[in-house]
């Protein structure tokens, strides 16, 4: 079994101007057509068993439509988890309403939110989602849809978020994307692995070698690692393929590829 835990899509209804407005940005060409059927294609297509979509609330009053959409992708045989941005008036309610939906976790993107990740107002919904048994995903290091903007989240601003909400005995369910921090590995090293967090791979396959791969899972733990792609900016199959290549043992590419996903979300 292989779960991709960083996927996107869109509602059909503006699905292409998103995708066509990020590819123009960010200068990457995207490998799905943005919609949910579209992303199913291609997990199919790449062997992929099960996709986590992960939306992004750009302003606060999306709120509702967003979650609504990201409820309604859970019943096309996809997770989907929900979103919620760091000016909500009333982000431990909208937790709660996430939730009770049925969603097993909640996106942030600091950049398109333009916030930084250690700020109290992420510190709130961090604490809430976790009161709720939630799992948080943020995008983490470079986005290249920003270029010349200040990085949001880097390795060290992650690091005095987890030390805000944390001792740093807790398992945290929280999971930094693009392996800690988008080409941004050696502050990774430095502030993050080792530390009780997740981080996806997705992207990492684009931007970093097989050595330094191997260097962030053996060093943070192969059981708090997870496959992801970031499609349709990723390729699902090349992602499969790189972290299969890595000088890992079977076990430890099996915990990559689907254990560890099944555990967090609990499958």
């Amino acid at each position: 079994m292989i779960i991709d835990f960083h996927t996107h899509a869109f509602p059909d209804n503006i699905a292409k101007r998103t995708v066509d407005a990020l590819a123009s940005v960010s200068g990457m060409t995207p490998l799905t057509d943005g919609t949910v059927a579209g992303l199913k294609k291609k997990l199919d297509e790449s062997g992929v068993d099960l996709g986590v979509v992960l939306p992004v609330v750009t302003r606060a009053e999306q709120f509702d439509t967003i979650n609504r959409f990201a409820a309604s992708v859970c019943e096309t045989g996809l997770i989907s988890f929900g979103g919620i941005h760091p000016d909500d008036e009333t982000p431990e309610a909208h937790v709660r309403q996430i939730a009770s939906l049925g969603l097993k976790g909640i996106k942030l993107h600091p950049d398109y939110q333009g916030t930084y990740i250690d700020d109290e107002r992420y510190v709130r919904i961090v604490c809430a989602a976790l009161a709720e048994g939630l799992i948080v995903v943020t995008h983490s290091g470079v986005d290249v849809g920003f270029p010349g903007h200040p990085v949001r989240c880097t390795p060290e601003r992650a690091a005095r978020l987890l030390d805000s909400i944390s001792d740093g005995n807790d398992e945290l369910p929280i999971v930094f994307a693009h392996g800690g921090g988008y080409a941004m590995h050696a502050g990774v090293m430095k502030y993050l692995a080792g530390r009780k967090i997740y981080f996806d791979l997705s992207m990492t396959y684009k931007m970093s070698n097989a050595d330094e791969a191997t260097e962030l899972v053996r060093t943070h733990g192969a059981e708090r690692v997870l496959l992801g792609s970031d499609c349709p900016w990723g390729d699902p199959k090349e992602t499969a393929e790189f972290v299969r290549s890595l000088s890992l043992t079977d076990y430890e590419k099996d915990a990559i590829l689907c254990e560890n996903a099944k555990r967090l979300l609990g499958i």
